[in-house]
């Protein structure tokens, strides 16, 4: 049943059970069926430290310009530290749109019913904006039609589309 393995520094034989699975950790069926995608809005956070960093060091640089501790490099850091807590909220955008309902937009916008389908979350641009990448194809057993589709998670607009028929021979 289980195959002998001779071991040469021990001189002994042993019954070693070789087995060809996942871990536990990577084993799809051992997950709860419900993830949510972490939130853009968790940036704000990062957002409040950065502020109060920031006034910290813009208060000392202004107001304690006159110790031996304190110079004006605390004046810059501050208003630096400042600019990175304004770009924090702007790209702290909330996520409205989940992966579903990208989904049945992006469906309605391509024009076919979509069968086989992948969704991706991905940020664009220097607000790090949130947005949903979909590959979709059309129902039929052998799909006719693709489409590429990046929905907006925000406001749930189409940004780009790319409807072609299917080049790929399933046969």
């Amino acid at each position: 049943m289980y195959p002998i393995i001779r071991s040469k520094e021990i001189g002994m034989e042993e019954n070693i059970e070789i087995v060809d699975a996942l871990p536990e950790d990577l084993e799809a069926s051992f997950n709860s069926l419900d993830y949510e995608i972490p939130n853009n809005d968790r940036r704000r956070i990062a957002g409040f430290l950065y502020l109060a960093i920031g006034i910290a060091a813009l208060g000392l640089g202004v107001f304690a310009s006159d110790s031996p501790l304190v110079n004006n490099g605390f004046t810059y850091a501050g208003i630096g530290v400042l600019c990175f807590a304004m770009y924090c909220f702007f790209a702290s955008a909330s996520t409205r749109i989940d992966e579903i309902q990208a989904l049945g937009i992006a469906e309605s916008d391509v024009g076919f019913t979509a069968g086989p389908s992948s969704a991706q979350m991905m940020w664009r641009g220097w607000g790090s904006r949130p947005v949903w990448r979909l590959l979709l194809y059309s129902k039929e057993p052998q799909p006719k039609n693709r489409a590429f589709v990046i929905v907006d998670a925000v406001n749930g607009q189409v940004v780009e589309k790319l409807v072609e028929e299917n080049p790929e021979d399933w046969s």
